[in-house]
């Protein structure tokens, strides 16, 4: 299979500001699209990529309530003022009908706070961090990737089959890392009452020391690892790893590894045979999936990345909002998405009414090097309902405002 050759920095220079639909004589509804384009493109040309595919499918067949969808995208640096900023541009001199989008969680955090003083509905596509949700959600703000907790239960079940007792956790010091740890700490100790954690390094984010890091690891001697790097800092702790043998004869548990937007750049420095979260998109028997993947292969040439799929759910989302609530009034797109289903590329989806949380799931399952590149060739689908604490928790922690 071609791939297609990216070229990030020209392209976001180029577009970012544009308004991206045809406005056709019926009239529009305007998304505001709020991301960080240029300092995550490996992540965000995919799913800006599956954002357009699923809004040329909508617009071509019609559009929502006899509208055409517009998107305005506006890039916010990794910087929640920066995104605030945008937010307010969005709301006063685009007009735009709702918000959506970001990756990091500490913007997600940010904009959510601004939609609940703004009063404006905002539908986060993919901040990990439960807070968005939990600790700070509002009424305002729903969220479509599954967050921190959700993914770290969903590898429970595998790393208590390992029957390891030793174990070492390696995560990025902020919020995503801290909240993943904490949640398989917590996880590990109901399943395993024995198990015992005996190193914990916490670099900063994309500041890791991968030697120190593999060193202090190794000197610890733990039966297995529990690791939440991702992006450069995985990169360089795996070349690290492999380099002083810190993997060898050890089980791996590891977040997000699986996805392609993470194994493209190991190459051939992959560890094989690690437990991961990810997307073995060439291997999910789905309809659903099977027609997105060749709708997405015919128009860009290339394979997705789980990040098309988040994208490309995120518009198919709000169009089933905007259809089920008649209008694009934020109290009744509010409404409507309590409980809303609708189709994604992983099948049905259901925004949780306790929380604002849709149950889009998680894969599992192992990665595999061949031919000098790292795949996830399988894995078990992990239905995001069933991945979540108990709903007395969840109204402990969630704010009700």
């Amino acid at each position: 299979m071609k791939l297609l050759t990216l070229a990030p920095a020209r392209l976001f220079a180029a577009g970012l500001s544009i308004v991206c639909a045809t406005a056709g004589a019926q009239g529009t509804i305007k998304i505001g699209e709020i991301n960080s384009y240029k300092a995550l493109p490996q992540n965000l040309v995919p799913y800006r990529q599956g954002w357009m595919l699923a809004q040329e499918e909508i617009n071509a067949a019609g559009g929502v309530l006899g509208k055409q969808l517009e998107t305005v995208f506006r890039d916010d640096n990794g910087n929640p003022g920066d995104a605030v900023r945008m937010a307010e541009e969005l709301l006063v001199r685009e007009k735009v009908d709702l918000l959506s989008g970001v990756t990091f969680s500490h913007v997600g955090l940010a904009l959510a706070d601004f939609a609940r003083q703004r009063k404006v509905f905002f539908l986060a596509s993919g901040p990990l961090s439960d807070k968005v949700v939990w600790d700070n959600g509002n009424r305002y703000t729903y969220r479509l990737r599954s967050g921190t907790y959700a993914l770290s239960a969903s590898v429970i079940g595998e790393a208590a089959k390992l029957k390891k007792k030793r174990w070492a956790l390696i995560y990025p010091n902020y919020e995503y890392g801290q909240a993943a740890a904490a949640a398989f700490k917590e996880n590990m100790k109901k399943v395993q009452p024995d198990i015992e954690f005996v190193a914990e390094q916490s670099p900063p984010l994309g500041k890791v020391d991968a030697g120190a890091v593999a060193q202090a690891i190794g000197d610890a001697r733990p039966d297995a690892i529990f690791n939440v790097l991702f992006g450069s800092d995985l990169t360089k702790l795996a070349r690290e790893g492999k380099t002083r043998g810190l993997f060898e004869g050890r089980e791996v548990v590891s977040l997000l590894t699986g996805e392609p937007e993470y194994l493209d750049p190991l190459k051939e420095d992959t560890p094989p045979n690690w437990i991961v979260t990810g997307y073995p998109y060439a291997h999910i028997d789905l309809a659903e999936h099977k027609a997105f993947l060749q709708a997405y292969q015919k128009r860009y040439n290339d394979y997705p990345r789980l990040n098309s799929v988040v994208a490309y759910a995120t518009v198919k989302a709000i169009a089933a909002g905007l259809k089920k609530a008649g209008s694009a009034d934020t109290e009744k797109l509010i409404a409507a998405f309590k409980g809303l289903e609708f189709s994604s590329p992983f099948g049905p989806v259901v925004f949780r009414p306790q929380d604002n949380q849709s149950t889009l799931g998680i894969f599992v399952g192992r990665t595999a090097l061949k031919d000098g590149k790292g795949s996830m060739p399988g894995g078990t689908y992990m239905d995001g309902a069933k991945l979540q604490p108990s709903d007395e928790l969840i109204r402990k922690l969630r704010n009700p405002s």
